[in-house]
Formats: C-alpha cells, sequence, structure tokens
C-alpha cells in the first residue's frame, strides 16, 4: 500500500524582503529557455509583492515539473 500524499509545496525566499515561506505549485511558474540564462522559475512573494525570478539549473526544473508546475518552453 503506498501513503497517500498531500499538495507539494516547495520552500522560497525573497530576495527582496527575505522572507521565507512555502508556495504550493499553482503560485510558481517555470520557463525553460534555449540556455541556461533563459531557463528560470518566477514567482510573486507573498510578504511584500515583489516580483521573484531565479535561475532554474537541471535538478531544479525536475524537482518544479515533477511537483506539477506550470511550464512554458521557449525556443
Amino acid at each position: 500500500m503506498s501513503p497517500t500524499s498531500g499538495p507539494v509545496a516547495f520552500k522560497a525566499s525573497c530576495p527582496e524582503c527575505g522572507a521565507r515561506f512555502e508556495l504550493d505549485a499553482g503560485a510558481l511558474r517555470l520557463a525553460i529557455g534555449g540556455s541556461r540564462r533563459a531557463t528560470f522559475y518566477s514567482f510573486t512573494c507573498p510578504e511584500c509583492g515583489a516580483a521573484v525570478r531565479k535561475p532554474a539549473g537541471d535538478r531544479i526544473v525536475e524537482l518544479l515539473t515533477g511537483g506539477g508546475v506550470s511550464t512554458l518552453r521557449s525556443i
């Protein structure tokens, strides 16, 4: 029997206000570009409202896509 799992929560922090929090998959967006520079994830800080954009390496991409984060692919 496999354990039941709830929604995935991702730990994040805001570079503007320094807050640390958890976000569900619906609060994150992942953009996968043609290069490492063009691959990033973004979210809005729930504390200060800042638009946050952070680079996403292969492991982050794997975790976010596996957790159901909406993905935009660009060429």
